[in-house]
């Protein structure tokens, strides 16, 4: 059974008003395969098919906030936490108060923001090197340094809400 369900994220951007992104979760979830008896059935499995294909495809387009395509040339910046033992580090609030709070200070000069979670390490008995991994894509240096200048202080403020690990910080261009 594919479940296509929506989730709309409000970011406010500084002096550009409110944004709405949409957040499509599909999830797939088991099914028996049975004999399909009458038309009604078989119209649904096929819209069921189009709705999940469409999604799938939309999602290798789009980012996790339908943002813009990351792109050769662009300004990656890498905010990595770095598994340090005693600390502690709220994905929940990272992914669902801080990155929002950091999207709407960049306002459109952010055209992606990605997060991962750590999970293991290289090999199975080697201990997890980063809790977390933050990304955000402008289209310049100057994108970023333009919109950090002023937030810095803004940014830093809301760190101690959700981790008390000093970040590593890595500015790239991206390559492929």
């Amino acid at each position: 059974m594919y479940v296509i369900r929506e989730n709309t994220i409000n970011v406010k951007s500084k002096g550009l008003g409110a944004n709405k992104y949409s957040l499509y979760l599909v999830e797939v979830k088991s099914f028996k395969r049975t004999l399909i008896s009458n038309s009604d059935t078989l119209k649904t499995k096929h819209i069921l098919i189009a709705l999940f294909t469409i999604s799938v495809f939309t999602c290798f387009h789009h980012n996790a906030l339908g943002q813009s395509k990351i792109e050769k040339g662009m300004t990656k910046v890498t905010i990595m936490y770095p598994n340090e033992e005693g600390k502690t580090f709220d994905m929940e609030y990272y992914a669902s108060k801080h990155m929002p709070l950091v999207a709407s200070l960049f306002g459109d000069a952010l055209k992606a923001i990605q997060i991962d979670k750590g999970i293991n390490g290289r090999a199975p008995e080697d201990s997890l090197p980063y809790v977390a991994i933050g990304y955000l894509y402008f289209d310049s240096l100057e994108d970023y340094q333009k919109g950090i200048g002023p937030n810095i202080e803004k940014i830093r403020a809301d760190i101690p809400n959700y981790t008390d690990i000093q970040p590593v910080i890595l500015i790239s261009e991206v390559i492929q």
